[in-house]
């Protein structure tokens, strides 16, 4: 056995059949591989600069099969295929990796889910970027043993103290959807002192928090909120650059540079 063989069957062993973690890690491994798969595919049919890359699926009457479709298909097959064979072994591993491969293609137009529109090249599409983000750092915490939360015991004091500190944790990432943070929030279900990061931060001005409790009644606030996510702020240009590299820049923002000459035009 070669050295780097080696190394991945101790690590396959010795850190995730070990800890019963293999599961979640060919599920995120399939999730991780098909999005990105799908995100290079997507932006390869995009670009005028490999005309022979295969482009969308569309029928001879216009209607456009998304890849989510497949996701789906995909996940409802692993499902059945986990109930229908053993909850071990071979059969249930490939259901797992099937199972991320299918939520990679589904996530990836999350943001279809959400406006029930083809969003993907607009700036609302940007969702899904975020929304992939959150699930990955979700199941690398679970991967690594964090768990959302847990009742340490059956006995009366543990117990109470238990759900006390789960009714501040909810409540503190209640706080964070509210102020619109949301990967704090998320990510706090599995790492609270994010979750308390976020909740004392700043809301966005437009968030429900920010509508309720900013504006006219606290002015300061509402200006603090305005500077610190107006969109040319430092911060979040580097996010926007992030998601351009991640997912390719929205379809406005190409319009643009294809006005200028920095872009050859789009296939059709």
């Amino acid at each position: 056995m070669t050295p780097t063989a080696s190394i991945i069957v101790d690590f396959w062993d010795d850190q995730l059949v070990a800890h019963g973690r293999q599961y979640l890690f060919l599920v995120l491994f399939g999730f991780v591989g098909s999005f990105v798969v799908i995100r290079v595919s997507t932006r390869l049919q995009r670009s005028p600069r490999v005309p022979w890359w295969p482009g969308s699926i569309v029928s001879d009457g216009g209607l456009h099969v998304h890849h989510m479709v497949f996701g789906i298909a995909t996940m409802m097959a692993a499902g059945v295929l986990s109930f229908a064979l053993n909850d071990v072994g071979f059969w249930y591993e490939a259901s797992a990796l099937l199972f991320g491969i299918g939520m990679g293609l589904t996530i990836d137009e999350f943001a279809l889910w959400l406006y029930v529109s083809d969003v993907y090249w607009a700036k609302e599409g940007r969702r899904s970027i975020d929304a992939t983000l959150i699930a990955v750092a979700a199941m690398g915490l679970l991967l690594l043993g964090s768990v959302p939360f847990e009742v340490l015991s059956d006995s009366g004091g543990d117990l109470v103290a238990s759900l006390v500190l789960l009714g501040l944790l909810l409540w503190v990432v209640g706080v964070c959807f509210l102020k619109t943070r949301i990967f704090h929030g998320a990510v706090g279900l599995f790492f609270f002192p994010l979750a308390v990061y976020g909740a004392c931060r700043i809301g966005k001005p437009d968030s429900p928090w920010g509508k309720r409790r900013y504006g006219e009644r606290r002015p300061r606030k509402q200006a603090k909120a305005e500077r610190r996510f107006r969109h040319g702020r430092i911060t979040e240009r580097l996010k926007d650059r992030a998601r351009d590299i991640v997912g390719g820049t929205t379809e406005e923002e190409y319009r643009a540079r294809m006005a200028a000459g920095t872009e050859p035009p789009p296939k059709e």
